[in-house]
């Protein structure tokens, strides 16, 4: 097999590559400052002053306290922490067993809501979606009862790219006095996050996603917010997270946060002229293709599609082959393709919803690189439909 002359990252929502000056702010805590930052020595005092920092360059991107950040070892952990925590807090408190979320929400918070049911007796409501993906917030406060104690909202979604009212949604929480989850893991450097201008109690984020480490994220905790640990053993991060703490991770993510912040408006308006250019060559060069997703309210970087009459993964495959690196929500499951569920749940019927593709971009992709895609895609499509 010939190999690719030119090879195509576009799968920055899935992972991005570490940005070059994280690195550099990295080293140091790798191979000097590397102590325990609980540790009361001058190794830990070096690591902790390292650890503070981070915490208030973070505070300082979101608007926030210092105090009201807590690093997680991934954006996972964080919505997991956040959804039992706050669940976990109401239950010992009294308050209430009922939790409101999506049927579009990334699997760590709608398998955690699941398990919230199943084990521990909490009951769902899912608020259904348009067929952009997004929720209506007048149906998400039809939703909430006198024992609501949670809504966990996504702020965009991973697969389509949708990006959702949290405005108004966090206006109906507060209006009933209801705790506001959000997992913003695909949103930073691409929507302001303040969190008192979107009006969540907390938000979840993972630094791989915006050209920082793996293995790292946050949980914004908005001050006064009950919070049982998920995890027990010590006191790190107030007693809310126990572990010792990736110094090096955190400075690597507030770093990160940082830059994609500074760099946000210039680099939004690069991206979103590439993405609607691959968009249009998209849609008018492949016969039964259709965008997902909201073709104005979505994320600068993220084009997403289906097909009629082939498999996403086929589709991924077929880009793989020619140097193209991209993603499929569907997936495969004893050799039969399944349809991607986040398209089901904005109404896609089988034979479109096999079919997704989601191609996200990059720092270091240009017009060139939508030039290739342009150059591929439609004969990958054509020779799966031929059935080659």
């Amino acid at each position: 097999m010939a190999t690719p002359e030119r090879h195509v990252y576009l799968d920055h929502s899935a992972t991005t590559p570490v940005d070059p000056r994280v690195v550099e702010a990295m080293a140091p805590y790798w191979s000097e400052s590397y102590g325990n930052s609980e540790s009361p020595h001058a190794f830990g005092q070096a690591a902790a002053g390292g650890l503070e920092q981070a915490r208030q360059i973070t505070a300082d991107v979101l608007g926030c306290r210092p105090a009201e950040i807590v690093f997680t070892g991934s954006g996972t952990e964080a919505d997991n922490l956040a959804l039992r925590g706050v669940a976990w807090a109401a239950r010992q408190s009294g308050r209430g067993n009922h939790v409101v979320t999506t049927p579009i929400e990334h699997r760590a918070v709608g398998q955690t809501v699941d398990q919230l049911r199943d084990l521990f007796g909490f009951e769902v409501a899912r608020v259904p979606v348009d067929g952009y993906g997004q929720v209506d917030p007048d149906d998400l406060a039809a939703a909430i009862r006198p024992d609501t104690v949670l809504v966990s909202v996504m702020a965009a979604n991973n697969e389509v790219g949708t990006v959702q009212r949290l405005f108004r949604i966090g206006r109906v929480c507060r209006e009933r006095g209801v705790v506001f989850h959000t997992d913003a893991i695909q949103a930073p450097g691409r929507i302001p996050l303040e969190p008192d201008d979107i009006g969540v109690d907390l938000l979840a984020l993972s630094a791989h996603k915006f050209y920082g480490p793996k293995g790292v994220g946050l949980l914004y905790v908005r001050g006064g917010t009950s919070l049982v640990p998920a995890i027990t053993g010590g006191a790190h991060e107030r007693g809310r997270r126990p572990g010792t703490v990736n110094v090096a991770g955190a400075v690597g993510l507030a770093t990160a946060l940082r830059l994609v912040e500074e760099e946000r408006v210039a680099e939004t308006a690069r991206l979103c002229r590439l993405r609607d250019r691959l968009i249009e060559g998209v849609l008018g060069s492949i016969p039964g293709s259709r965008l997902t997703g909201h073709p104005v309210h979505r994320l600068a970087h993220h084009a997403s599609f289906a097909f009629r009459g082939v498999e996403g993964e086929s589709v991924v495959l077929g880009l793989d082959v020619e140097g193209i690196a991209a993603s499929s929500g569907a997936a495969c499951a004893e050799g039969e393709p399944e349809p991607s569920f986040v398209l089901a749940a904005m109404g896609l019927s089988p034979d479109w919803s096999i079919g997704s593709l989601r191609l996200t971009l990059g720092h270091a992709n240009d017009e060139a690189d939508v030039a290739r895609v342009l150059e591929v895609l439609p004969a990958v499509v054509e020779r799966l439909r031929a059935g080659g």
